[in-house]
Formats: structure tokens, sequence, C-alpha cells
């Protein structure tokens, strides 16, 4: 169980630096996702079902669909397409 523990942390160190490093927008809302799914995780191995659940419904989930909505409104309107 520590191993796995041990990996998990390493995962989420990673993803905590490679987010602000990402040159393109998706890429870091993807890293972003990744950082929430490894730290719901990390929740579970701690016994701490209620936090996991929430961290992987919003942190991951719900936060992530909105962040990839948003890039694609930013990409329609520099584009020139109205709606």
């Amino acid at each position: 169980m520590k191993i796995l523990e041990s990996v998990l942390l390493i995962i989420l160190i990673i993803t905590a630096i490679a987010a602000p490093l990402q040159k393109r927008l998706l890429g870091t809302v993807i890293v972003y996702t990744a950082f929430g799914l490894t730290m719901a995780l990390l929740w579970m191995l701690l016994q701490a079902p209620d936090l996991a659940i929430t961290e992987a419904a919003v942190g991951a989930g719900v936060t992530g669909v909105l962040f990839i909505l948003t890039l694609y409104k930013v990409k329609q309107l520099k584009g020139g397409r109205d709606e």
C-alpha cells in the first residue's frame, strides 16, 4: 500500500509541475484533470471516500468539462464566428 501511495504522490507532484508548463491550453486542462483524478485516488487510499467522490466529480469532472467548453468558445470567438 505504501508503494502505491508513493507512486501516486510522485504522479501528483509531476502533474502539479507540468500543468503550468504546458504550451497549449488544452494540454493544461488534460494535465489538471489527471491531477484531480490522482488526488481522488489518494483520498480513497487515505480512506476518505466522501472527499474522493467530491474531488472526482468537481475537480476532475465538472471543472474539466467547463474548461474545455470555455476553450471551445474562446477559439470560436477568435475565429470570427458568432452564435
